[in-house]
């Protein structure tokens, strides 16, 4: 999904005011005019990102929702902040150091075989055996990963051993991710 940058502003100020909410800081989260943004009214899938000095600080998503793209992304910033069970919750003393990312996620597609993942260009989700995992597809970039370490991470990730890939052709989804951050986008956060 092709986005403006307006909408992207909006989006990430809306994940950001959803956020401060929990802490009584706001009450207001920035309206969404679908009219001037027709686009935002598709009910798509949204991972928000919180880092702190480039670290990983809570990241929470949905592949597929019913609401709206702002609804989506004002529930999964709310969840990434409070709700990541791999962090404790977000403190307000953490809000001004947090750098905000949102991930809206294209339709997934199944994967025909392992040669056709693009690296930075295709996220992972493996579904096997009532198991899941995701991986968004700025992972392996961010992590200088190959193709192969993709693979064993997703394993990994969905609770099985690292390479279970090489054993069987695993039940795997493609999909892209339009990717934006408030430090990429320098939005003012006062607003």
């Amino acid at each position: 999904m092709k986005l403006a940058e307006e909408e992207k502003i909006l989006l990430l100020k809306i994940a950001r005011k959803s956020i401060e909410t929990e802490f009584d800081l706001t009450t207001e989260i920035p309206p969404v005019d679908f009219k001037k943004y027709p686009e935002l009214m598709v009910n798509g899938g949204a991972f928000v990102t919180l880092t702190i000095d480039d670290r990983l600080r809570g990241c929470i998503g949905y592949i597929v929702s019913d609401l709206s793209l702002p609804e989506t992304v004002k529930d999964a910033a709310k969840q990434a902040a409070f709700g990541d069970p791999r962090f404790p919750s977000l403190t307000r003393n953490e809000l001004e150091l947090i750098n905000i990312e949102v991930s809206v996620l294209s339709k997934p597609f199944p994967a025909k075989d392992y040669e056709e993942i693009e690296l930075g260009k295709h996220g992972l989700i493996l579904d096997e055996g009532g198991r899941r995992g995701l991986l968004l597809p700025q992972v392996p970039i961010e992590h200088n990963m190959t193709r192969e370490e993709f693979l064993a991470a997703i394993c990994k990730k969905a609770g099985f051993h690292e390479t279970l890939w090489k054993e069987k052709k695993l039940d795997l989804h493609l999909f892209t991710a339009n990717v934006f951050s408030e430090k990429e986008l320098e939005v003012n956060n006062e607003d």
